[in-house]
């Protein structure tokens, strides 16, 4: 019996890889909220939760306008695009960031340009969300946690 080949039918000719701005207007647009009693939409639960996520990431304030002059000023920098879309995702605010997301960075970028492109998202994409109140005094309560165990433990290696 001769085998017949399998053949992939193309469904989407313009699919591929979304920036979390995109996948924010998307959740938006089958009526995800943040309402902890669900969405009226067509979104499900997982998508709601995925947007919660997202509404408080960096893309969150983005706009089609700041993201389009973002690709605009980063064409010139030898950047791939999966590191392009990383850098719009991620909106890194330091050189170290930069690195982690750009691979072989010392070798195809100059600390001038990697100043440049922390230039282009500083002046092009809007700052992240302020973290809420309650995570900072979370955050506080941990630190003092810490400090108790650290005191905690030194004084057991005393005695």
């Amino acid at each position: 019996m001769p085998s017949t080949p399998c053949l992939l039918i193309l469904k989407d000719a313009n699919s591929g890889l979304l920036s979390n701005f995109e996948v924010i207007e998307l959740l938006r647009s089958r009526g995800a909220t943040q309402d902890p009693l669900g969405s009226f939409g067509s979104a499900t639960h997982s998508e709601c939760k995925v947007f919660d996520y997202l509404v408080q990431s960096a893309a969150c304030n983005q706009t089609l306008e700041s993201v389009q002059e973002f690709l605009l000023k980063v064409e010139n920098i030898s950047l791939t695009k999966a590191e392009r879309l990383q850098v719009l995702n991620l909106r890194p605010s330091t050189a170290v960031e930069v690195h982690l997301i750009v691979e072989d960075c010392e070798e195809r970028m100059s600390s001038s340009t990697v100043d440049e492109l922390l230039e282009t998202v500083r002046n092009t994409l809007p700052p992240p969300p302020e973290k809420p109140e309650e995570e900072d005094e979370n955050a506080e309560a941990d630190e003092v946690n810490d400090e108790e165990m650290d005191n905690a433990g030194a004084e057991e290696q005393e005695e």
